[in-house]
């Protein structure tokens, strides 16, 4: 199975399409967004053809957000717990580092999806793969928007540039 996983859009709906854009080129059977899409506005290209699975983001306050989710894929709150190929994921935004260490250390996911720094990051402790997908760029953090496919057989991933960022 392919996954996509994609965080901290923050309304950029030139990173949301061509994130969509390489979901569905690179044939992905689901998609997890790790949190701040922000408005429901931003949320509707994920309308697509994959299956779609989305957490609570620290910016994600729009009250008619997981109403337009729920619409076409599944708004799961503040986490997420999915099993994908047999494979334990949590999905949680990131907001506290203390969390998401926890996350990877109990030893009851095979991965750990996360946002909220926009910084790229793969690990792999504890035997639990840790991948934060980076997100849109800012300052004191440059650098283009990625979004990662994950291949769930075999544990491969890939990363997709999806903005140049800010120089």
């Amino acid at each position: 199975m392919r996954l996509g996983i994609v965080s901290d859009t923050h309304d950029d709906l030139e990173a949301v399409e061509a994130a969509v854009g390489t979901f569905e080129r690179e044939d992905c059977d689901a998609v997890v967004h790790c949190g701040d899409i922000v408005a429901p506005f931003s949320a509707t290209p994920f309308d697509a053809e994959f299956e779609f699975h989305a957490v609570r983001g620290n910016n994600d306050g729009e009250w008619a957000l997981a109403e337009t989710v729920d619409d076409f894929g599944t708004y799961h709150g503040e986490t997420a717990e999915l099993t994908f190929d047999g494979r334990a994921f949590v999905v949680y935004h990131g907001t506290s580092g203390t969390v998401v260490d926890a996350l990877v250390e109990c030893g009851r996911y095979d991965y750990v999806l996360h946002g909220h720094t926009h910084e790229f990051a793969r690990e792999k402790r504890s035997g639990t793969v840790r991948i934060n997908p980076g997100g849109i760029p800012f300052e004191g953090a440059p650098g283009p928007h990625y979004a990662v496919v994950l291949d769930t057989d075999s544990g491969k991933f890939e990363r997709h540039a999806l903005s140049e960022g800010i120089e």
